[in-house]
């Protein structure tokens, strides 16, 4: 998924496009404080995730990388500020457009966006709360079984 080029190896550039392609598919601009945060949260966590600063983030070393810790203290952040990025009226929420404009802007098939949503839209009111969404990221990471991320992946 963050390998934007499919050369197995994820680069500076492959991370940061993420921002670049839920910017452009939110419609927001450059001066919007959410797109601010979003690129500094998104430049603080590829400076975590490349340790060796080689520019390069293979799958071992992501995976060595990854952990509960990790995510609790810099990819939340991160993907939050992702949220916040499709969350068009501020209610730290997601409708279904909004979550497949999300997921489908950080790679995932609009089918899979579409299915991941149902999985975690538990109450049926066609909303996923920003806390749901992170959970289920971080369920998927730490091997505890993510409905979200059964569909996704």
């Amino acid at each position: 998924m963050m390998d934007a080029d499919g050369d197995q190896v994820v680069t500076r550039h492959d991370y940061l496009s993420r921002i670049d392609r839920t910017v452009v598919a939110t419609g927001r601009t450059e001066d919007d404080p959410l797109v601010v945060t979003a690129r500094a949260e998104g430049v603080k966590a590829w400076g975590e995730m490349d340790g060796d600063g080689d520019g390069k983030l293979t799958f071992d070393e992501y995976n060595a990388w990854v952990g509960a810790d990790k995510f609790d203290n810099i990819c939340r952040f991160a993907l939050g500020a992702l949220f916040d990025l499709a969350d068009a009226d501020g209610d730290g929420a997601l409708d279904k457009a909004e979550f497949t404009t999300l997921r489908t802007a950080l790679n995932n098939p609009a089918d899979n966006a579409a299915a991941a949503f149902d999985a975690l839209d538990t109450d049926g009111d066609g909303r996923v709360a920003r806390d749901a969404y992170l959970a289920s990221i971080r369920a998927y990471i730490v091997g505890d079984g993510s409905p979200m991320g059964e569909v996704l992946y």
